[in-house]
């Protein structure tokens, strides 16, 4: 009996040390098979660093569908981790929009607030025809820091993919989207980026969504290449050439060409083919003689002089014909814009939604010592390429196309290239040559996008509202879907310029493990027997066990 107390005592003793040495030591283990509880470095570098609180507010609550549910089970998951790792510095809570007033009209006010805030709502539908309900859920979050505040749209989705595919990779995304809302809020010194502007003609308005969105996280600065020594000296972390359409001289195609091989990073949207506007009869596309063929080349990326059609493509509206005295316009596909859903093995691109090009050639990767290539965005399958000079026409989108002329496969749009670049300008300057001084034939790490359609990078405007319009936006869908434009080239420059930050976050995966619906619906009855009976037979068996050993014990 002495001996069986002592047993007691011991395991007691044993049970309050472990508590005790708990509250001296915090210890936790992810045992899961993706790490999908896990915080990235750049996650824990933020949270530890914070020298304030930061307030969360999710609205995100009350009764869910099973989807949404699983969403604001990954997004407190997350926020209990970032929360143990901020140490008291992070605070949050779940709000059901529904439920902050009873008055109709003030919720309809607070709804607006929120999607003024950019948290849109979803309109989900519930229940049969009988019992069919719809509500508005508003996936989003705020996040509060020393008087500001960002919002955090956390539903992302695909077009091309199911509700609950699109749900999985809202899951997949919650930390990089929270992580990049707190680097927002956080940050106090910003990286510069150069936008080069006296090689384009493109009205200021097209690039506002860009600069604005660039601006949240970096310090954006127009460049006039022509009337810059070089870029060295600027302190610029990156430069951006957007849709060049006058030849570059060679001086400047020097500065650029330098400030990449001496580990400046550089995002190129550029057209292999000029067309401005496309004409009653059509208009031929020809090559744009932008001087920067051999630069590119020698980096390791070839731009073809073609044009892409494609079958997955855009709408545009058309007049298909009169209807008595009235023309007859709808909306047809234009294979000239081509939707962009294919995409390469680099976070940039994990999980994006489609991306809405115009006019976009191909490109191909040509062998460069030491230089990495990773393809971002291609076609689909279904793809026809036109070498130039190429008629576009509309005609094109009235004829019921040929799925056998398009035959081309999946083509490249983006490529991303990474390593020490040698200068094109290699054993072509003489020590005599003035721009010797400090000259690199090669030199650091650096990485640059290149990407065959200026286009992608431009938002439309609304001249009747005088506004310029999101960019990504295409306003003849009936949904009027914003593709991932944006989303693409600011993953873009988040890796360029610190590829070890907040972009990391975008590596999660968290994998589907479905049921097999055939199985389950066929085995039914076995499985249910099964999960009833087999704890009963187990407890049972552990019994008759214990019993058994008890009384051989006893019996002696």
């Amino acid at each position: 009996m002495k001996s069986r107390f002592s047993q007691i005592l011991l395991v007691v003793a044993a049970l309050i040390g472990l508590n005790v040495l708990a509250s001296f030591v915090f210890f936790r283990a992810d045992l899961t098979e993706e790490k999908r509880y896990s915080l990235s470095e750049a996650t824990e570098r933020l949270l530890v660093n914070l020298d304030a609180d930061v307030y969360v507010k999710i609205y995100l609550d009350g009764e869910l569908p099973p989807g949404f549910q699983r969403l604001q089970n990954a997004i407190r998951e997350t926020l209990d981790e970032m929360q143990a790792v901020a140490g008291g510095n992070l605070n949050y809570r779940f709000i059901e929009p529904a439920s902050t007033t009873t008055d109709p009209k003030k919720r309809s006010e607070f709804y607006q607030q929120l999607a003024e805030k950019g948290i849109v709502p979803t309109n989900v539908i519930e229940g049969g025809e009988d019992n069919r309900r719809e509500r508005l859920i508003f996936p989003g979050a705020v996040l509060s820091y020393k008087n500001r505040e960002v919002p955090v749209l956390l539903l992302k989705g695909n077009i091309a993919r199911s509700p609950q595919e699109n749900l999985n990779l809202s899951y997949e995304n919650v930390e990089f989207q929270l992580a990049t809302a707190l680097r927002e809020l956080t940050q106090n010194e910003k990286k510069k980026i150069g936008l080069l502007t006296n090689y384009t003609r493109v009205p200021a308005g097209r690039l506002a969504d860009l600069i604005v969105s660039l601006q949240r996280n970096y310090d954006v600065y127009q460049v006039n290449l022509t009337n810059s020594a070089t870029l060295d000296g600027m302190g610029l972390d990156a430069v951006m050439v957007v849709k060049p359409d006058t030849a570059f001289s060679e001086a400047d195609k020097f500065k650029l060409d330098q400030f990449i091989v001496k580990g400046g990073r550089a995002l190129f949207f550029v057209d292999a083919l000029k067309i401005d506007s496309v004409g009653r009869e059509g208009t031929y596309a020809y090559p744009a003689q932008l001087n920067l063929d051999d630069l590119l080349f020698n980096y390791g990326i070839r731009l073809n002089v073609n044009i892409v059609k494609d079958l997955l493509s855009a709408q545009i509206p058309l007049n298909v014909g009169n209807l008595g005295d009235k023309p007859q316009v709808q909306l047809m596909p234009w294979r000239y814009f081509p939707l962009l859903n294919s995409f390469g093995n680099s976070p940039i691109v994990r999980n994006l939604d489609a991306v809405y090009c115009r006019f976009a050639g191909t490109l191909d990767t040509v062998r460069a010592d030491g230089i990495t290539k990773t393809p971002l965005l291609l076609t689909s399958r279904y793809t026809q390429l036109m070498k130039a000079p190429a008629l576009v026409t509309y005609n094109d989108a009235r004829q019921q196309p040929d799925p056998r002329s398009y035959q081309a496969g999946p083509q490249m749009i983006a490529c991303l290239l990474e390593g020490r670049f040698e200068s094109l300008y290699n054993n072509q300057i003489l020590p005599g040559d003035p721009r010797a001084n400090g000259f690199r034939a090669t030199g650091e790490p650096s990485k640059i996008v290149v990407c065959s359609d200026g286009d992608l990078p431009l938002n439309d405007f609304d001249f009747k509202r005088n506004v310029p319009l999101p960019l990504g936006f295409d306003r003849f869908s009936a949904d009027r879907h914003i593709f991932s434009n944006k989303e693409f080239i600011l993953n873009a420059v988040d890796y360029l310029i610190d590829e070890n930050g907040v972009i990391t976050a975008r590596n999660k995966e968290v994998r589907l493990r479905p049921l097999d619906a055939l199985q389950v619906r066929e085995n039914r009855s076995f499985w249910q027997g099964l999960n009833l009976a087999a704890p009963l037979v187990l407890i049972a068996l552990l019994a008759g066990v214990w019993q058994v050993v008890r009384r051989g014990r006893f019996a002696r």
